[in-house]
């Protein structure tokens, strides 16, 4: 991580569900401040859980509230507030009874990504969700948030994903510089088998290998990447560039070329072959 001016204190740690958090304090007069931050993350594939199999959603909401890792993500949060019969109606759809509860979380993703149209100047990063929910449109963060909250409505366990998402310009076009993007999309709790199942309603699918996690929490405000308090007049703009790019760690082939065989090299061999033989 480079910081442009450097700060006076920097301190690293993890906060109350894990994740990485840096604190930093700058001291000296600036008109930009810079943040790059370089990763180097392996994304090891999973087989899709089957969903059909998850337990009925009812019996999560009767055993999850004993469940110590996912009883607070049934729980309101600074955006997300409970109870919300707006949320539970729209979600009540998808999950009739005995419904598998990863089979209606699936549904309901799909009819977020059917119901809603991205529109990155309908909302903004304060728009309450059930704003959301009435105008149809915003942008990834508010599809989780509705999602989200939806299941929580219902009394089943969500949380809010922050990520990266990696996108493949079309069949022979360059890779464009920035292209890629911050994101964020919704877990359900599908019970101690299946555990956390990740679900984009802005793209409609299961995550992928182009989905890069970098934390968890309730909301967005428990997992903003940057903020914090600024001390000074005047307006500020905030520039976000994000790219995703794929390396092949594995030595490129060599040539191997044979040594000629020798009479002292077909000897050894001969002889290999006799001990292999007689310990046989």
């Amino acid at each position: 991580m480079v910081i442009d001016p450097a700060p006076a204190v920097i301190a690293e740690r993890r906060d109350w569900l894990g994740n990485p958090v840096a604190y930093i304090a700058i001291d000296t007069p600036h008109l930009d401040l810079s943040v790059t931050v370089e990763l180097d993350v392996t994304l090891t594939p999973q087989r899709p859980p089957d969903l059909e199999a998850t337990p009925a959603w009812e019996r999560i909401v009767a055993t999850a509230p004993a469940v110590l890792a996912v009883a607070e993500f049934l729980e309101s949060s600074p955006r997300l507030p409970l109870p919300s019969p707006d949320l539970a109606a729209f979600a009540a759809s998808c999950f009739p009874a005995g419904r598998p509860v990863g089979a209606g979380a699936f549904d309901l993703m799909a009819r977020i990504h059917a119901d809603f149209a991205f529109d990155s100047n309908a909302t903004s990063v304060t728009t309450p969700v059930l704003e959301v929910l009435s105008l149809k449109r915003g942008v990834c963060q508010d599809f989780a948030h509705v999602m989200i909250g939806a299941l929580r409505a219902l009394g089943l366990p969500a949380r809010y994903v922050s990520g990266y998402l990696r996108t493949l310009p079309p069949p022979g076009q360059p890779r464009l510089q920035g292209a890629d993007a911050s994101h964020a999309w919704a877990q359900v709790w599908c019970g101690p088998a299946a555990g956390w199942v990740d679900m984009d309603p802005t793209n409609d699918t299961l995550i992928d290998r182009n989905h890069i996690t970098l934390a968890y929490g309730r909301d967005y405000e428990d997992v903003c990447p940057l903020s914090g308090v600024i001390l000074g007049g005047d307006a500020h703009a905030l520039y976000v560039s994000v790219d995703v790019e794929e390396w092949d760690d594995s030595p490129p082939p060599c040539a191997r070329r044979e040594a000629p065989e020798t009479e002292a090299t077909q000897s050894q061999q001969d002889d290999w072959q006799g001990q292999s033989q007689t310990c046989g």
